[in-house]
Formats: structure tokens, sequence, C-alpha cells
């Protein structure tokens, strides 16, 4: 399941640091480092540190409702909300409804993006965070 390079071709077997379940829901804010797939559901901020290393990987049956900032996405599910990344991958299944800020944009036939496509040379400063609107 982890090492087939099939379903995993960007993300090094052995490498999965985090795993978000089918029957798995989170609600709140994920920070993390590393490799992360989420295959369940997540409501709420998902933020990369600052590593520079980190993928998030959204499978299929997966839903992510809020911000997403990381260096690489693989995005199959569906994303409700915007995304910055560095490098973006869609899958022909992918649904997104946000916008999003990236340097690289790989996407497949069949993926559905309903909001902006936005090529930025520094895509990680476009999002402010929850800190910025405090102030």
């Amino acid at each position: 399941m982890f090492g087939d390079k099939k379903t995993s071709k960007s993300i090094p077997a052995g490498a999965i640091e985090c795993l978000v379940g089918e029957r798995m829901n989170i609600v709140g804010d994920v920070r993390f480092a590393g490799s992360f797939i989420v295959e369940g559901r997540i409501k709420g901020t998902v933020i990369a540190e600052e590593s520079g290393d980190a993928v998030l990987k959204l499978y299929e049956r997966g839903q992510i409702e809020g911000q997403v900032q990381v260096p690489q996405a693989e995005i199959h599910g569906e994303m409700l909300g915007d995304v910055v990344s560095e490098k973006l991958i869609l899958g022909s299944t992918a649904r997104v409804r946000g916008n999003l800020y990236y340097r690289v944009l790989e996407m497949a036939a069949g993926a559905q993006v309903n909001g902006q496509m936005v090529h930025q040379e520094e895509p990680r400063k476009q999002l402010a965070g929850p800190e910025a609107e405090a102030s």
C-alpha cells in the first residue's frame, strides 16, 4: 500500500510520517513535516513546517476544508479552500473550490478547479495566516 510506486510516485517508500485514515475526522489546524497522507477529512488549516521538503497527498476519498500551505501537494480528492504550494499536482479526480497559488502546476485531464489559478514565484508568502489576521 505505502510502498507501491504506482500510487505514490512523488513520495519515497517508507517516508510517510503521518496518515489520516479514511474513517478519521480532524477538526482543527494541523502542522506537519515530512510526508502527510490524507484519506479522511480535515476541517482546518494545514501548514507544513518551514523545512521545505514536506509533501501533502490528498487521496481520492479525502477532503480538506481550509487553507493549505505546503512546499509540495498532490490532490486527488476534494479541497475546499485556498492552496499555496511550490509544486502542485492535480490528479484526474481532484475537485478544488478555492484559489491555487503555485510555482509549478501539473494538472491531469478531468481535474476540476472552481477558483483562480495564480502563478507565483514565491507562493508560500501569498496567504496570510491566522496571526496576520489578528494584527
